[in-house]
């Protein structure tokens, strides 16, 4: 029986050796000692949380418990997600074996609790007791910070495992999820022997990291220097790679090696060539290849494709594919199709048939998601389908999910900007305890500022600071645009103080625009010129409020060096002749009036019309 099991175990047919063991134990066929590691698997991987606890009483009873079957009994109940009974078993051992260690060192880190797994290996972690490279992986896997991890390393060295692929691989993977690019460059160059494995690690972690360039050398680089191919898991990194620096060419080269190696039927393969294309803005190549794929898409291959699509503001053809994908036999839309299709409707500005889209996954009984409810609420962000806003808001609060901080942070920019702050006050008020989340209160900040209403807005900003809420930089943005707004210059420079100075914020260009517009706007224009001259910014959009202020206050000479610089930026751009010709025609300059439009005559260049739109609600 025993090697029955094993071998159904070892082909991963767990239901099969479930199944044969339960006979057998009808049968009173005895299993042996050496049964139990392979029915605990198959438990294990088959959730069957109630005949583990079966196995467990029937080991316990007939005196199978020793040393192997605790660590496997532990592992299964690990892998169950019973951390409890897990504890259990373990504190009942006063000498626990290494191989045990692991399992629970690892098995605390799989259930999140990475805490109890380190404190694990810090009792444990004496002179007597051997520890192996298992032991460096599955602590690795439990490290919160670097600053640990590099402990874990001086012990990989002490005891000997550095150079060990299975420790290495874990030490590289730890720097490299940590961000530490420097310290995973020099350990993946010190490793002489390095296999597949060790290079899709390195490959997958610098993918993450975002450095495609050296994704893609390193790729060549392990081309040429290994006997082993690539195999599904290296083209899938290099593929996540090419699809975010959006390197297309290298992309297509790509997927010509994958055709030579024949894994184009791969399923993930494929998805993630169907991917790479549609973030690189080629959705016909990735069509033709989602077409190829055929019988081996998945659920994941069509929401890809759909959302992609979308990305691609291809609005048609991604609901051409919903409706293809609702015909299939054995696949059907999820929550994920729809929320593509909602989110895709609502970032192409489309929210009539985003809401249509939503009723109808409704009355599909499928639930959406927050993420979704969200980018439905920006869509819903103008007056003119603000009665879409409250409807969604309705539902949120029918659900009850109006306390997720996110959610309640979308519903208040809503009504804010559909022009309904007393009903965005309203959501913030309902929450008694404020978030921590300076996202929350710069919703409200931003939102006020934009409806003229200055002091409300400096109020929420006293209450975050009260609250002891951290301000971010988009919290100073807010502030110095409403100080801009406002005309309140004095207030702008003690706010912008008060946050760097005193919360220690490093305020980038945008932050000088802002403090530049607010002095244009408040006619101190030769400061404000002193302040562009000092920040060497060379942004059109600052160069133009620069020039409408030189028109409002009627400075020809500020106006001629803004109009200057703008043109040098934009020659094509009427503007800039425009307000001069008006700033000359406010000072009654005539004969200048007259130059500029001769000369705008001259370059072919004509003011746009102004228009308006209306929509009906």
């Amino acid at each position: 029986m025993r090697h029955q099991i094993a071998k159904l175990v070892k082909d991963g047919l767990y239901k099969e050796a479930a199944a044969l063991y339960t006979h057998n134990n009808s049968a009173s066929i005895p299993p042996s000692n050496f049964t139990f590691p392979y029915i605990l698997k198959a438990f294990a991987e088959l959730k069957a949380v109630s005949h583990g606890e079966m196995i467990h009483a029937h080991l316990f009873k007939s005196g199978f418990m020793n040393k192997h079957t605790t660590t496997d009994l532990t592992n299964m109940y690990m892998k169950l997600g019973l951390v409890d009974s897990a504890s259990k078993l373990f504190d009942e051992i006063r000498h626990p074996s290494v191989s045990l260690i692991n399992v629970v060192i690892s098995g605390f880190s799989r259930n999140g609790f990475f805490e109890e797994g380190f404190r694990v290996f810090e009792h444990f972690s004496v002179p007597s007791l051997k520890l192996d490279s298992v032991t460096v992986a599955s602590v690795l896997s439990a490290c919160g910070n670097v600053v640990i991890g590099m402990q874990v390393h001086c012990l990989a060295v002490k005891i000997g495992v550095e150079m060990d692929p299975y420790a290495a691989t874990s030490l590289m993977t730890m720097y490299l999820n940590c961000g530490e690019l420097g310290f995973a460059a020099n350990l993946f160059g010190l490793i002489e022997n390095k296999n597949v494995v060790f290079y899709n690690a390195y490959l997958s972690g610098i993918a993450q990291n975002g450095v495609v360039e050296l994704v893609m050398h390193k790729f060549k680089e392990m081309m040429e220097l290994l006997n082993e191919k690539p195999n599904a898991v290296t083209i899938i990194s290099v593929l996540s790679a090419c699809g975010n620096g959006r390197c297309s060419r290298f992309g297509q080269q790509l997927h010509g090696f994958i055709v030579k190696v024949e894994l184009e039927f791969d399923t993930i393969v494929g998805t993630a060539l169907v991917d790479m294309y549609l973030k690189c803005g080629s959705w016909k190549c990735a069509y033709s290849v989602f077409g190829e794929m055929g019988s081996f898409r998945n659920l994941i291959t069509w929401n890809t494709m759909i959302a992609g699509m979308m990305l691609n503001g291809q609005s048609g053809r991604a609901v051409n594919l919903f409706a293809e994908l609702g015909s299939e036999a054995e696949l059907k839309p999820d929550s994920a199709t729809w929320n593509s299709m909602i989110s895709g409707f609502s970032q192409l500005g489309k929210p009539g048939e985003a809401i249509l889209f939503f009723r109808k996954m409704l009355s599909f009984g499928v639930k959406p998601n927050v993420r979704c409810i969200t980018s439905l609420l920006a869509a819903c962000s103008s007056l003119s389908v603000q009665k879409y806003g409250k409807q969604v808001h309705a539902y949120a609060a029918r659900m009850k999910i109006i306390d997720d901080v996110f959610l309640a942070t979308s519903i208040i920019d809503m009504y804010m900007k559909c022009g309904l702050p007393s009903l965005a006050c309203n959501i913030f008020n309902q929450f008694h305890e404020k978030p921590n989340d300076p996202t929350f209160w710069n919703a409200m900040i931003s939102g006020y500022g934009m409806h003229g209403q200055s002091e409300a807005a400096f109020e929420i900003f006293h209450q975050m600071i009260e609250q002891n809420v951290e301000p971010n930089l988009v919290t100073l943005s807010c502030l110095l645009w409403v100080c801009s707004h406002s005309g309140q210059v004095e207030k702008g420079f003690q706010i912008f103080r008060f946050l760097t100075v005193g919360h220690s914020l490093n305020p980038t260009s945008k932050h000088m625009n802002i403090l530049i517009d607010l002095l244009s706007r408040s006619g101190r224009l030769e400061e404000a010129f002193e302040l562009l001259q000092a920040t060497h910014e060379s942004s059109s959009t600052l160069f133009a409020s620069v020039l409408g202020a030189s028109q409002q206050y009627l400075d020809s000479e500020l106006g001629e060096k803004m109009a200057q610089r703008l043109l040098e930026l934009e020659p094509e751009n009427p503007i800039p002749f425009v307000v001069l010709s008006n700033i000359y025609a406010g000072q009654e300059k005539w004969k200048d009036v007259y130059k500029i439009r001769k000369l705008m005559d001259r370059k072919g260049l004509k003011k746009f019309p102004g228009i308006s739109s209306a929509a009906v609600a």
